[in-house]
């Protein structure tokens, strides 16, 4: 039988994950591929450790160079992280005719262009489902299941940090910064959470699966971006009331021949299955002009979660050796000669409908004034809810919009913020799937 041997580089949590599937269910993987996938070599420069595997004599070494200069190595799975050493050594195993597989999302949204390019010059392939979703395989089903689809659009939950947070506010109504140090106690958080709370995790995996969805190349610069730390309790429970409930969405629509490419804060239908997507979950809708809407849902991180994508690329690729072929799926779902640049719309040209929150002096003629900057704005009134508590000496006023742009809308809390009878600044939350969509 033939035998695929196997690089690993990077032996945290995930690396050994992956050490784990592939030794524990090696004989499960023989069956299915019809060959056997060895792990030859696994590098990380801590080798003291344990990491609650046993590896055989030789196997586990420090020096990543010795994985992609081995002549024998077929395939390095890269799970150190980071742009810089993964990098250099990415870019080393494709130039020595390496196949590589990555979790590293951060490096593919930031330079993943560069690495496709060197990939397909050289003729090897790049696995990276685990870059997004952890164990769910959208990009398999972007690559491959929906290739006869327009897609339309995509609208996700993509980080599992910060879904937990505002699960918990929403479940229990403590603050974000309780929400936080549980996430942090339970492991759902690094001990700085910014990458994901400030919202450049979900981005980077948006600007993946953007480029997979619309033929473009990966572009993370012009996605706007906004995180979650301005989320308060009240915020939380006024949208309940008001029937919606609050996630980090990534969302990315064509419209006309441009895309809107945004990650933020959004309210959401009760009734839309992402509304119930909580915890560390992670799930992500795609619509396209032939299956209509799916729905792909899993734990978007964790040790053999996010191990289970790596090994699925693994296979894809070893099957290709088998066969004889490389690239039979092109790493960006589309082939590199249509492979264009596609115009993203600035955040002020979105349209969309609108909760605001305004902390107002409890006086006759607030309202009116409000409402009248909307009008003056082209910014049409759904509903408004005056809450009788005070907070801090005011009234909260809230209130849904119809569908609106972005750039009014910004101009009318521009004036209303200066109004003497606002008190704080005014709270802005975009709402998906409203009723005139």
């Amino acid at each position: 039988m033939k035998e695929i041997k196997v690089g690993l580089l990077g032996c945290g949590t995930v690396g050994t994950g992956v050490a784990k599937l592939l030794m524990e269910n090696r004989d499960l993987i023989r069956a299915r591929l019809g060959a056997d996938l060895r792990l030859k070599y696994v590098a990380d420069i801590d080798t003291k450790t344990d990491r609650g595997i046993r590896f055989d004599e030789g196997v586990f070494i420090s020096d990543g160079r010795q994985v992609i200069n081995d002549p024998d190595i077929d395939i390095v799975v890269e799970m150190i992280g980071g742009e810089t050493i993964a990098k250099d050594f990415i870019l080393q195993a494709i130039q020595n005719g390496k196949h590589v597989v990555t979790a590293n999302k951060k490096l593919l949204a930031a330079q993943g262009n560069a690495i496709i390019k060197a990939a397909a010059a050289k003729g090897v392939d790049i696995g990276f489902e685990a870059s997004v979703g952890g164990c769910m395989p959208i990009i398999k089903t972007m690559r491959e299941a929906l290739v006869g689809n327009r897609i339309q659009s995509m609208v996700g939950i993509l980080n599992g940090t910060c879904n937990y947070i505002l699960t918990q506010i929403t479940d229990t109504g403590i603050s974000f910064e309780e929400a936080l140090a549980q996430a942090q106690a339970n492991g759902f958080a690094e001990a700085d959470p910014s990458l994901d709370v400030d919202g450049h995790d979900t981005a980077h995996k948006l600007a993946i699966l953007m480029a997979l969805a619309f033929g473009m190349e990966i572009n993370l610069k012009d996605i706007y971006l906004e995180g979650i730390t301005n989320i308060t309790p009240m915020d939380i429970e006024f949208a309940g009331e008001c029937g919606y409930r609050i996630k980090l969405l990534a969302i990315s629509k064509m419209v006309g021949a441009a895309l809107e490419a945004r990650v933020h804060p959004a309210m959401i239908p009760v009734d839309n299955m992402l509304a119930h997507v909580n915890q560390s979950l992670n799930a992500v809708t795609v619509s396209g002009d032939a299956v209509g809407d799916i729905l792909l849902y899993g734990r978007g991180a964790g040790m053999l979660p996010t191990a289970s994508a790596v090994i699925s690329d693994l296979v894809d690729i070893a099957r290709n050796q088998l066969l004889g072929v490389r690239n039979r799926v092109p790493m960006l779902s589309y082939q590199n000669e249509n492979i264009r640049p596609i115009p993203v719309r600035p955040i002020d040209q979105i349209s969309t409908h609108y909760y605001f929150r305004f902390s107002a002096a409890d006086h006759p003629g607030v309202l009116s004034k409000i409402a009248g900057v909307l009008g003056d704005c082209g910014i049409s009134i759904q509903s408004v809810h005056q809450k009788g508590r005070k907070v801090k000496g005011a009234v909260p006023i809230v209130m849904l919009t119809h569908k609106a742009r972005e750039a009014d809308v910004r101009k009318a809390l521009g004036i209303i913020s200066s109004l003497e009878v606002i008190k704080d600044a005014p709270v802005l939350i975009r709402i998906e799937g409203g009723e005139d969509e």
